[in-house]
């Protein structure tokens, strides 16, 4: 049984599942909560009952990024460390083999931020605060942070968000390519339900593998045999009609 993270099936939403962030009052995030993190991630991916990913951190907040009290505990190389506890985590999201959408509510910030750009899509509460905001601790986006956020809105401005460490309000998030849908705060989680709803019937095996092909940009011969197990597993086995 996990303290921090939880996973949830919907009884509405056959299909959908849910990695709930159940750490009161903001989601801080300790390398307690990035191992089950990892944990919830794997659960995931292999439950053939979940065809659909969402990632919530309940009503108030998504989540406010680390714990800072404990990573003022930290030497150096524990600090090295827990940055690869957190990589590990935040890769195993994004690996998820199914399409995975983070319901962003109050703050996304530092980790947090990283662990929302680490899904597929993001719906996110009109009135939410995102950011980078780890160079207010003397601090730099750990996990792969940085390249995540370049990734999602360019180098440029990645860079001036990483160096102000500013909040980001959501309109603003949205224009920058943070976020890619805004909605009433109290609509956010059913939001992200109809967006994961959408692809609950489709083949997870070409789902799979498009996501992995986008994520991961492979060589031309590597995305060739990539696409040939898709096209062998045949129409039956993915699930559309022959």
């Amino acid at each position: 049984m996990h303290e921090f993270i939880s996973v949830h099936l919907s009884e509405r939403h056959p299909g959908i599942g849910t990695v709930v962030l159940i750490r009161e009052p903001t989601n801080a995030l300790t390398r307690q909560a990035y191992r089950e993190l990892a944990a919830a991630a794997a659960e995931v991916s292999q439950r053939t009952d979940i065809t659909s990913v969402i990632l919530y951190g309940g009503h108030d907040a998504f989540s406010a990024g680390d714990d800072m009290a404990e990573l003022h505990t930290l030497n150096r190389a524990e600090a090295e460390a827990a940055d690869q506890v957190r990589r590990e985590a935040i890769d195993a999201v994004a690996a998820i083999p199914k399409p995975t959408v983070a319901a962003v509510t109050g703050y996304a910030l530092g980790a947090g931020l990283g662990l929302a750009l680490a899904a597929d899509w993001r719906v996110c509460g009109d009135n939410a605060k995102l950011g980078a905001t780890e160079i207010l601790a003397a601090l730099i986006p750990g996990g792969g942070g940085c390249a995540r956020l370049a990734r999602a809105v360019g180098v440029a401005r990645a860079k001036e968000l990483v160096f102000s460490g500013r909040f980001v309000g959501a309109e603003e998030a949205l224009v920058l390519g943070l976020v890619d849908e805004l909605v009433a705060p109290d609509g956010v989680y059913d939001a992200a339900l109809a967006w994961a709803d959408r692809f609950v019937d489709t083949p997870l095996a070409a789902i799979a593998a498009a996501k992995e092909l986008i994520d991961a940009c492979p060589d031309p011969e590597a995305q060739a045999r990539r696409y040939g197990e898709v096209f062998g597993a045949g129409p039956g086995q993915l699930g559309c009609p022959a």
